[in-house]
């Protein structure tokens, strides 16, 4: 399901969400998505109770966890930890293509 709505922590611009995961058999394990953030938007700072992956299709941005802040490029993924605190913001001219996984609770 693919679906244009304000990012997640923030509303920090927009974004377009695809729910890869929403089709697996319930109860599933693991959320699987893509999210292109538009151009000027984030995924605001918050903290994560599980170990989670940003992984970089297209497009740049800057990742940042536990105030640490790193440039992303296509090809590269962010191993984000439990307990830390963190987000994502869109840079450059081109919108920013993530895929995101990380554990659910059954």
């Amino acid at each position: 399901m693919q679906k244009d709505e304000p990012n997640p922590h923030g509303k920090i611009g927009m974004s377009t969400a695809y729910r890869i995961s929403d089709a697996a058999p319930q109860p599933r394990r693991m959320e699987f998505r893509k999210r292109v953030l538009h151009v000027g938007s984030a995924i605001g700072l918050h903290p994560i109770a599980h170990d989670e992956v940003y992984y970089v299709l297209s497009g740049t941005g800057d990742v940042t966890s536990d105030g640490e802040t790193r440039a992303l490029t296509p090809g590269m993924a962010a191993y984000l930890y439990d307990g830390a605190n963190v987000g994502i913001k869109q840079t450059g001219k081109e919108p920013l293509a993530l895929i995101i996984a990380y554990p659910v609770e059954p």
